[in-house]
């Protein structure tokens, strides 16, 4: 019997016809115009009429060769790439310090983000507020290598992700929901720059080695003028495409998390054992310690992702567990951080690095608990998938304010 019948024979059998256009949806597509010649009055058959042959209205006016959305975009890019090379010459003669190049990015993310989703007049004067004074605070620190000042130019780009957090949920800032949302754009934007990045890097690498065939070396001005430039400018037109809905990061980042989940948590294991076998001591090494601190930011990254992108489903599946055994080892690998921490606070003393450590530390340990009694009552049929996801985005200021009390309070109070 030809697929025509077969069509036909199971017109009122939704389920089987969805099964057969799976199985080869060309041939189904070929197939279809004639069962639906022969029966143009089944409402099933007209459903998938539709469904094979929909397309989005056509307009009768003609479509503006670039649209609105897009010359705001090309605007602000060039903006963010303009201030960030402007702000590299004052870092440059050493008048201002490096971290000063977010603000030629950040800011501008940021107003993409309330122009196409306008927040109400709170949102926007509390948004330009904190970057004022951001700024403005940053450039009245003294220019020093201290462990104080070095703080806070790690924690101050960690406070401004959060405030690019508030620009991108506008109104809707404590809807878990709105915060997911920015967690995933974050996940999609990584991948899709990173692509963008290589494409980059190897224009850069031909335009190198063009211009070396004549014997110029163009690297100094090439890097100051176009690398510069071109990192800070992409960066807009990332959040503009992933904010458009392309499909090329949102398809790969579900598959991103679902391969590194079990890779990172096959690596962490390994780690560990070797840790144990070759006798290393995180109370007694100080970089060692560091190293440690570094494999448990790295493994909450990997499991927060992996739940941003396992959707909402209420059905267990094996990344599940896999992203419980990582937040398992990580809560050991985080316990083990901290007794090294105090014992090193009871030790040595004070000092502005291990009141950080131990204050981060602290705050990693409560999420993991949190996020792992979480997916302990998921597993368990008492809770859905949105209690996990809960854990996640409702703790994300926590970071933000400690961040924002580390940049704007150590290097004033812890000397």
């Amino acid at each position: 019997m030809d697929i025509n019948n077969r069509i036909i024979e199971h017109m009122t059998n939704p389920h089987e016809l969805e099964r057969m256009f799976r199985q080869d949806p060309d041939a189904f597509k070929q197939s279809f115009t004639a069962a639906w010649q022969h029966n143009p009055h089944s409402e099933v058959l007209a459903v998938w009429h539709e469904r094979l042959h929909f397309k989005e209205s056509v307009h009768t006016e003609k479509a503006p060769l670039f649209q609105k959305n897009f010359i705001f975009m090309g605007i602000l890019a060039i903006l963010a790439g303009l201030f960030t090379r402007i702000i590299f010459q004052f870092v440059e003669q050493e008048t201002i310090a490096p971290i000063n190049l977010a603000f030629g990015i950040l800011p501008i993310m940021a107003i993409y983000f309330v122009t196409n989703n306008r927040p109400n007049r709170n949102v926007l004067y509390t948004l330009g507020a904190l970057f004022l004074i951001s700024c403005v605070y940053l450039n009245i620190l003294p220019l020093e290598q201290t462990d104080s000042m070095i703080l806070a130019y790690i924690h101050l780009p960690i406070f401004l992700w959060v405030v690019v957090g508030l620009a991108f949920t506008g109104n809707d800032y404590r809807k878990g929901s709105t915060r997911l949302a920015y967690l995933k754009f974050n996940g999609e934007f990584g991948i899709l720059y990173a692509i963008m990045a290589i494409s980059g890097m190897l224009l850069t690498g031909l335009t190198m080695q063009l211009f070396r065939f004549v014997g110029m070396d163009i690297g100094d001005f090439y890097f100051k003028n176009v690398v510069l430039f071109g990192a800070a400018a992409l960066s807009i037109v990332g959040t503009y495409l992933v904010a458009r809905n392309l499909r090329i990061a949102k398809n790969i980042a579900p598959y991103i998390a679902k391969i590194f989940s079990p890779l990172v948590l096959a690596t962490l294991l390994v780690y560990l054992i070797t840790v144990i076998w070759v006798g290393k001591n995180p109370f007694m090494d100080r970089d060692f310690l560091l190293s440690f601190n570094g494999v448990l930011l790295s493994v909450l990254a990997v499991t927060i992702f992996s739940i941003t992108e396992s959707g909402t489903e209420e059905r267990k599946n094996l990344s599940d567990y896999i992203n419980l055994g990582l937040i398992v080892l990580a809560l050991i690998v985080d316990s083990v951080a901290l007794s090294a921490i105090v014992f090193r606070l009871s030790s040595y003393g004070i000092s502005p690095n291990r009141l950080a450590v131990l204050g981060v530390n602290l705050l990693i340990w409560a999420n993991l608990i949190w996020i792992m009694l979480s997916y302990l009552r998921f597993l368990r049929n008492q809770t859905g998938p949105t209690a996990i996801q809960d854990a996640v985005t409702k703790y994300l200021p926590v970071y933000g304010v400690w961040a924002a009390v580390v940049a704007f309070t150590f290097p004033i109070l812890v000397k």
